[in-house]
């Protein structure tokens, strides 16, 4: 049952941070590109698929992990844990004022306004982005020293 629960920890976390990483590098910057009022028409329904495989995907991880470390795989397997799950409250708290911010009625979707929120929303997925690498990072040297 350890492996198992290491296991799923360790590829729910690294399917989160490619995700992550993935919006931050390649797909915000390119809708970006675009001009603002076309990245803001799309950041909403990427925002909400995206939400809908990321949050399951951080909450799985951090429960496999904390199972990692109850079945004795180590403290270090509870600190991946705490780093990966910590996305869920980071982004109630820091990231969703501004998402809904973007996504209220009526909003310019070409004003400066607009475009500074959405260079916010990036920056503060990055933070995401960061948490679930340093998970992934200590997933993957607890697997390799088994």
């Amino acid at each position: 049952m350890l492996y198992l629960t290491q296991f799923v920890a360790t590829i729910c976390c690294a399917i989160f941070a490619g995700a992550a990483i993935y919006i931050n590098f390649v797909e915000h910057p390119a809708r970006m590109s675009c001009g603002t009022q076309m990245a803001a028409t799309v950041w909403a329904p990427s925002y909400k698929r995206a939400t809908v495989m990321q949050a399951p995907l951080a909450v799985v991880s951090f429960l496999a992990g904390v199972s990692a470390w109850l079945l004795g795989g180590g403290i270090m397997w509870f600190a991946g844990a705490v780093l990966i799950g910590f996305v869920v409250p980071f982004t109630f708290i820091a990231i969703m004022p501004t998402n809904h911010q973007l996504l209220e009625p009526g909003r310019d979707l070409a004003s400066t306004e607009t475009r500074t929120l959405l260079i916010k929303w990036n920056r503060l997925h990055a933070t995401r982005s960061v948490l679930s690498l340093l998970a992934l990072v200590v997933y993957l040297i607890l697997l390799i020293q088994v």
